[in-house]
């Protein structure tokens, strides 16, 4: 079995491969749109070869300007590629070196988007289950189970109780407010960066990850209370494909007391001014206070999002 990234040669055959299972996957004609815009690359597309059959293939993707991929789109191996999870974790390894001889940082994630109550299919579970093994062996072992989350307009720009006012501010008051909601959030990539690197470097790479985002910098606020107190941040954000809610927190004194439905509010609210049609959120299922927030604001549930990294240390 030959591991390698693909060439412009390759092209009919990558675009070619069909996904039968039901999981996410990319078609040819968004490989085909996203090619041309950088945002999938020959040398992010990785294939799997027996003799001069293509069995296999893995899909990174990153944004028009990244230096590095940022996330597994689709893995896919044909059934007689043999044993699916030691040749998929074989792939995935290549990609991986490759990648960090070229100066990634990490490996980059593995996002599987799933329906709605997938366990209780059977097919998507087996679907599921061979990619996971496969992600695991090749070093994602970390696992986190999201909420994919939609607003549209019909739903209304939910109400606020007028108890905090939002501010811009510099990168340094973003920094300290960052450091401030990072310490006890129930955010499970937060906790685990705040395990690794400690509160201050956990607070800079979140912040950081945002500034790179698509969304503009003007839309960011810090929320306060009426007398002046830090009560949280407000960060509307956006994808190449939409606006989102990029960061929403509240500081550890001031939760329990229904803040963070405001500060979602304000996120909403400027999307909304802007002429959103649609704006997206996750969040951990295991979050079940964010979680009830989007359901409070009218945040409708679209599907599941499983990803798999590797460890922050």
């Amino acid at each position: 079995m030959l591991f390698r990234p693909t060439t412009e040669a390759d092209l009919d055959r990558v675009t070619a491969f069909a996904v039968d299972e039901p999981v996410s996957w990319i078609p040819a004609d968004r490989y085909l749109a996203e090619l041309a815009e950088g945002m999938y690359r020959p040398e992010w597309t990785w294939i799997a070869e027996a003799g001069d059959r293509v069995v296999g293939r893995a899909l990174w993707w990153g944004q028009s300007d990244s230096e590095h991929p940022i996330a597994l789109d689709c893995l896919h191996l044909d059934p007689s590629a043999g044993d699916r999870v030691s040749v998929a974790a074989g792939l995935l390894e290549a990609g991986h070196a490759a990648f960090a001889r070229q100066g990634a940082p990490k490996p980059p994630l593995y996002n599987l988007t799933l329906p709605n109550g997938w366990r209780d299919d059977a097919a998507v579970a087996s679907a599921v289950a061979w990619r996971k093994e496969a992600a695991r062996a090749a070093g994602l072992t970390d696992e986190v189970e999201r909420l994919r989350l939609e607003w549209t307009p019909e739903i209304g720009v939910p109400e606020t109780k007028g108890r905090l006012r939002f501010a811009e501010a510099s990168d340094e008051e973003f920094l300290e407010v960052f450091q401030l909601i990072a310490v006890g959030s129930l955010d499970a990539e937060t906790r685990r960066n705040v395990a690794a690197m400690g509160a201050v470097e956990a607070a800079r790479e979140e912040m950081e990850f945002y500034l790179e985002r698509p969304g503009k910098r003007s839309w960011w606020r810090i929320a306060y209370t009426q007398d002046g107190a830090v009560a949280g941040l407000a960060i509307p954000s956006a994808t190449p494909y939409n606006v989102n809610v990029g960061y929403l927190g509240i500081v550890p004194e001031m939760r329990g007391q229904g803040y963070v439905d405001d500060v979602l509010a304000e996120i909403t609210r400027i999307h909304a001014d802007n002429g959103a049609e649609l704006i997206t959120a996750t969040t951990d299922t295991t979050n079940a206070p964010m979680a009830a927030a989007f359901a409070r604001a009218g945040y409708r549930n679209s599907e599941i999002r499983l990803l798999f990294s590797a460890p922050a240390d």
